[in-house]
């Protein structure tokens, strides 16, 4: 095969250094010269208009430039052909530090450290060790592993759950619905880190919330999510800080973003907003493992990390 040409097809962010990594080594457009256009190969995409890809008789592959792929199942116009999700060790880092800092703080009571700063209040309250917290992560994926491992480093205790069994070292692992409860009720401090799918839309609820275990050396749950924000309702969630299931929450990720400004989060005290910030994409890490699929790809190679239609991820 010829080396394919690249539609760039992106909403809500300049794509301007994208083309350039992608220029560099294949011809690449950021729209087609025609909605049949014959000459498109590729598409590199996040958000793209609805149904531009629809008619494109010669694509033979979607990379998406995001973690998440929801997005390109917005499109009604998808069309039947492999979507490859976007996996690289910048975007795990990334979000283990994230995950990392969200459940330290939490640990070590930032939230307040800062109120009585405020206060001008000196008082140490008591620190328990690490090995007496529980963290849950939901959603075992290459994300979540990365962040249990790095927890596991620090002296946590880990949980996990996944839709399906999985197996991780040093990670006590519960699946399937019927591991739901007996997976909250072991975790002090909730990591969600799923896909938004069908399935899992509105699952962080408060009745789900009311499971995870509240007398513990925390002094109560604590959520954090930096998955997506259609996984969770906003409204439960300031439901369960204001009725005490949750202690706190850090919160990445919202069912519309940006935040609305009229959203009690913002003002809330038990409150950690970051603006969708915990693993941005980072096209210099991003676009070479994409070209080199696209090389392997044509030279009749099998592509990694096909994203599962049915499962949506």
């Amino acid at each position: 095969m010829e080396k394919g040409r690249i539609l760039l097809s992106v909403t809500g962010f300049n794509p301007q250094r994208w083309h350039e990594l992608l220029a560099a080594e294949r011809d690449v457009v950021l729209k087609p010269d025609s909605a049949t256009d014959p000459s498109i190969t590729y598409a590199v995409v996040w958000k793209q208009p609805p149904n531009i890809l629809a008619k494109l008789p010669n694509l033979r592959v979607i990379f998406s430039i995001g973690a998440g792929v929801d997005h390109l199942f917005n499109d009604p116009g998808l069309p039947d052909v492999p979507i490859v999700r976007v996996v690289a060790d910048n975007l795990a880092r990334h979000m283990t530090e994230y995950v990392v800092w969200r459940v330290i703080d939490h640990h070590r009571q930032g939230a307040l450290y800062r109120a009585q700063q405020q206060k001008k209040i000196w008082h140490e309250p008591l620190q328990r060790p690490a090995e007496d917290v529980s963290v849950g992560i939901m959603g075992l994926g290459q994300l979540g592993r990365a962040a249990a491992r790095t927890l596991m480093g620090l002296g946590f205790r880990l949980n996990g759950w996944s839709r399906t069994e999985q197996a991780m070292e040093g990670v006590t692992t519960f699946h399937g619905e019927q591991g739901l409860i007996p997976f909250l009720n072991a975790t002090d401090i909730l990591v969600v880190l799923l896909p938004h799918t069908p399935a899992t839309e509105g699952i962080i609820s408060h009745d789900l919330l009311r499971h995870l275990r509240r007398r513990s050396a925390l002094g109560g749950a604590v959520l954090i999510n930096a998955g997506r924000g259609k996984l969770q309702k906003d409204a439960d969630i300031v439901r369960a800080l204001d009725d005490g299931t949750l202690k706190e929450a850090s919160l990445d990720v919202f069912e519309v973003e940006p935040l609305p400004k009229t959203s009690p989060m913002w003002t809330h005290p038990k409150v950690f907003i970051t603006p969708h910030a915990a693993a941005t994409s980072d096209p210099e890490h991003l676009i070479p493992p994409m070209l080199k699929q696209m090389d392997a790809f044509e030279r009749g190679e099998p592509l990694d990390h096909i994203v599962d239609r049915a499962a949506g991820y």
